[in-house]
């Protein structure tokens, strides 16, 4: 299985490298894991709802460039499916199963994902009715999908 995850803006935080660096490490031995970045448009901190929009369609763009027709596009958006760690492990079972191999999670920018992604996206997926940094969501999204590969294989990992 290769998973890409793309997500918008570099990562500073030192911590928040390590802990994804340590979970991609671990995947290894499941599937191949790659963490693509696209630059974030700059904007003020101030914006109108139409600036927003070309903000966000500007990131898609970028986004979508990364990701390929034949790519099952699994959308982090705070509107998506809630799911809990077992039936994320279901779905990326399934998804193998079905032939299924290449899968993208999407984690846009500070202002969402423009309606081209959400469009683009076979799924939506949501971990929270809260709203996470960005940065942050990348690590929790590994360490989910490092947790579903230990379920799926039947292998020990703390609940």
């Amino acid at each position: 299985m290769n998973i890409s995850i793309v997500t918008v803006g570099k990562l500073k935080e030192k911590y928040l490298k390590q802990g994804i660096d340590e979970y991609l490490k671990r995947m290894t031995a499941y599937a191949k894991v790659e963490v693509m970045e696209v630059a974030d448009e700059k904007a003020p901190e101030e914006l109108s709802e139409t600036e927003m929009e070309q903000v966000k369609q500007k990131e898609g763009e970028r986004i979508l460039a990364k990701i390929g027709d034949d790519v099952h596009v699994i959308a982090l958006a705070i509107n998506g499916k809630m799911r809990s760690s077992e039936e994320l492990a279901n779905t990326l079972d399934k998804l193998a199963t079905y032939g299924k191999s290449k899968i993208a999670f999407v984690i846009g920018g500070s202002l969402g994902l423009s309606d081209k992604v959400l469009n683009r996206a076979n799924e939506e997926l949501s971990f929270s009715k809260m709203t996470f940094p960005h940065q942050l969501m990348r690590l929790i999204l590994v360490e989910q999908i490092y947790r579903a590969f230990r379920i799926n294989r039947g292998e020990p990992y703390h609940k």
